[in-house]
């Protein structure tokens, strides 16, 4: 495997992470010393990419980005449209949580942020015994979504809403739901 290619699939392992990921892993997934990594990764962000390094490995940096949460509404047949309107528009699709009355927030990161990103996403969901996490909340759910400006953030709401899949807040529901689950 020559270096560019190899640099190429060590983006693609750290962008589609919901963690970082440690140098000594991608060392053993390249079969190469763990300096190789080091050195890749110099010239990643020569060549401008943004990965920050962290005690745990490396990740994608997302230091210039705007960030927004909303509340969805549809069916399983919505899934695909949802999120392309998202990644179509520059955003990307951090996570998706419900909040359960009896439960509270349950949420899991997805990290969505291509058309490939989402039909690996619907293959997972269809390939294993599981389903959609908004079904638990009869189709209610929200996303963290992350946008380079909040301009891109006003489009995918804007659209998200002319598609019908806004939803409105209810009395219950917290207006943060971050504060104490982060």
């Amino acid at each position: 495997m020559s270096g560019e290619s190899r640099r190429n699939k060590i983006m693609q392992v750290i962008s589609s992470a919901s963690e970082p990921v440690s140098g000594l892993s991608l060392a053993e997934t390249f079969d190469v010393s763990r300096q190789v990594i080091v050195q890749d990764i110099a010239i990643l962000r020569a060549n401008g990419h943004s990965i920050i390094s962290t005690h745990k490995g490396y990740m994608i940096g997302v230091d210039n980005s705007y960030a927004r949460v909303c509340k969805t509404y549809h069916t399983d047949d919505g899934v695909e449209k949802e999120l392309s309107i998202v990644v179509d528009l520059g955003g990307q699709v951090k996570d998706v949580f419900v909040y359960h009355k009896a439960y509270g927030v349950l949420r899991a990161d997805i990290n969505i942020k291509s058309r490939r990103d989402i039909k690996k996403y619907m293959e997972d969901i269809a390939s294993g015994n599981s389903s959609y996490l908004n079904n638990i909340t009869s189709g209610y759910h929200y996303h963290t979504i992350v946008a380079e400006s909040e301009e891109i953030l006003e489009l995918i709401k804007e659209e998200l809403e002319k598609e019908g899949f806004l939803a409105k807040l209810r009395d219950y529901e917290p207006v943060n739901f971050w504060e104490d689950n982060i």
